[in-house]
């Protein structure tokens, strides 16, 4: 989840006058997310945000429920959601969930060759791999 959120301040970083407001909830559940969207809901419309960002795609679900059962906010016009993982369920809501995608198969593929290196030289040190995820654009973010 770093990686995550060092990846936003950075984009952020790049929008002027942008302001990073960060909720933190103690799972990342639909449910959680839906807490999170009423209380977004229950803001003054000036207080609230106009884009999230979500850890994973689960409480980017729940955003978008939480804020569409008080009715009070319009998404994506009134609040551009996007979630992270780009699980199955994310193009089939109701409104589809925009998405960081991650290469879950070269992932693997590549763990396990990092696992075979360390069983053919168990000294020696495990490398580093870095993967380029990929923004899948749906509805919620008004693409």
């Amino acid at each position: 989840m770093t990686d995550r959120l060092t990846g936003a301040r950075r984009a952020l970083a790049e929008v002027p006058g942008a302001r990073l407001e960060i909720v933190e909830m103690p799972t990342l559940t639909v449910l959680a997310g839906r807490q999170v969207g009423e209380d977004f809901a229950a803001r003054r419309p000036e207080g609230r945000p106009d884009a999230a960002f979500c850890a994973n795609d689960l409480l980017a679900v729940g955003l978008l429920q939480g804020s569409a059962i008080l009715g009070a906010i319009r998404v994506p016009e009134d609040l551009a959601i996007i979630g992270y993982d780009d699980i199955d369920f994310a193009q089939s809501t109701v409104v589809p969930l925009s998405s960081v995608r991650q290469p879950a198969h070269e992932i693997g593929a590549t763990a396990i060759d990092v696992l075979r290196e360390l069983l053919d030289d168990p000294p020696a040190t495990p490398r580093r791999v870095r993967f380029r995820p990929e923004l899948v654009i749906r509805a919620l973010t008004g693409g």
